[in-house]
């Protein structure tokens, strides 16, 4: 794998030597495979979201939930072999299969999805950050057949501030135009979703106003063309940085006021109660 351009960081790493931008190497790492139930309900379902957790990520974002296998390098090594026999397993148990922050390891794990693909009977969920390149993704249609975005943030400088990448707001636009033009219309079965976009957003502390432009973007992009999911779930404790005012909760005005605007709007997805805001939703890593 030399010269890694997967991510739109496009470190040239060699990956075989070195950790590239996203931190991870020329292996499959995985923080945890199994029955997930933080998702969102037509994700979840019965039996729970079959998620697969990849170690690594390109954006570096301080209040990462996932932080010990994001950031931290954590995660177990996989053969090809077993994350086959992983995902079958989780097809076979789960409602879907839910690739989670796979973008940075599509060199590795797209000839194992090209092999199972025509084996499930169950949904392809890829779970994304957001900071995708349109080549990237482009290699997945056919395969993905929901698209788990998130749309963290408006203003380039809130983004390089909190994930320090002033690039993600332009990169996340152009990545979900790519993914709605793949999936353009959202198929729901027995309550359970099997085709479309869900657009995720999670409401910081202090950032009602960029949070508001966000809802309003993706209203004025793609209002007919994929669900929003508004999270509350913001959880101080995992905040590691030095910025005070990530130390707290979001409050019932900030999260209701960005809600209020995308109910203005029409907008059709998931709110979230405050009570997500736990560290409980965080699966145990294998480290």
């Amino acid at each position: 794998m030399n010269g890694c351009r997967l991510c739109p960081v496009s470190c040239g790493a060699d990956r075989s030597k070195a950790r590239g931008a996203c931190g991870a190497d020329d292996k499959i790492r995985i923080g945890f495979a199994g029955a997930h139930f933080g998702e969102e309900p037509p994700l979840v379902g019965r039996r729970g979201s079959g998620a697969v957790f990849f170690s690594g990520c390109s954006l570096r974002c301080v209040f990462c939930q996932n932080g010990e296998i994001s950031t931290a390098g954590g995660g177990k090594i996989y053969s090809e072999s077993e994350l086959e026999h992983t995902i079958m397993r989780l097809a076979e148990t789960c409602e879907n299969v839910n690739l989670v922050t796979a973008g940075h390891m599509l060199d590795l794990i797209l000839p194992v999805l090209e092999r199972v693909k025509p084996k499930l009977s169950c949904p392809v969920v890829y779970n994304s950050g957001g900071y995708e390149t349109r080549a990237a993704l482009k290699r997945l249609d056919g395969l993905a057949d929901v698209y788990l975005p998130d749309y963290k943030y408006f203003s380039p400088e809130i983004a390089e501030r909190y994930s320090g990448r002033k690039d993600y707001p332009e990169i996340a636009r152009a990545a979900i135009g790519e993914m709605i033009r793949q999936q353009p219309d959202i198929v729901m079965n027995g309550g359970l979703i099997k085709r479309g976009v869900i657009i995720r957003h999670l409401v910081l502390p202090n950032c009602r106003q960029d949070s508001i432009a966000v809802v309003r973007d993706i209203a004025s992009r793609w209002k007919d063309g994929a669900l929003v999911s508004l999270m509350s779930q913001y959880t101080p404790e995992f905040n590691r940085s030095d910025y005070l005012e990530l130390n707290r909760k979001v409050t019932s005005f900030e999260y209701e006021s960005v809600l209020g605007e995308a109910e203005k709007l029409g907008l059709d997805g998931f709110m979230q109660e405050k009570s997500s805001a736990t560290s409980a939703l965080t699966p145990k890593w294998d480290l």
